[in-house]
């Protein structure tokens, strides 16, 4: 049995439609530590819906598995930095400030894909994410990302032109 993912510790009421654990229509993308203690994993085994060309995985879906894990790793990793448990007060959360894609191999539909990512250099308010995705035993693309520790109470009211 696995353990909490760091979704449903720290974000139990998270919509988002990859890794939100209360979107009815989501992904519920699970992140969790890996034994070795430095990589975040995660497992996906992507419906036909999400086809790209016939018996292969449409890229966009493997951004999004890429772009919601690697964010997770990034928060895994703030945590673990400040010397807290995942879902401790404050909340840590960060958004995707450029995402990087590159495809090495076609990925076949029908095989679970795993997803490993890691932390490159230090944790900040910037944090670079590399973020391996498997299908079986086979590398078929490779997540390099930056992520962007912010409040997102602010970064709403931003968006929305509320902000002070």
């Amino acid at each position: 049995m696995h353990s909490p993912s760091l979704q449903d510790i720290t974000a139990p009421q998270g919509i988002c439609y990859g890794c939100g654990s209360s979107n009815p229509h989501g992904l519920h993308i699970k992140s969790r530590w890996d034994a070795d203690g430095v990589h975040v994993v995660a497992e996906h085994l992507p419906d036909a819906q999400y086809s790209g060309w016939p018996d292969l995985v449409y890229g966009g879906l493997i951004a999004m598995l890429v772009d919601c894990h690697s964010n997770w790793t990034a928060m895994a990793y703030h945590y673990r930095a400040e010397h807290r448990e995942p879902g401790s007060l404050p909340r840590i959360d960060c958004v995707t400030g450029n995402l990087g894609i590159k495809f090495i191999k076609p990925t076949p539909m029908g095989v679970t894909l795993t997803l490993r990512a890691r932390v490159e250099g230090e944790v900040g308010r910037k944090t670079r994410v590399v973020c391996e995705v498997y299908a079986g035993d086979v590398l078929t693309a490779i997540g390099d990302s930056l992520f962007v520790r912010v409040d997102t109470g602010q970064l709403a009211a931003a968006a929305h032109g509320r902000a002070d």
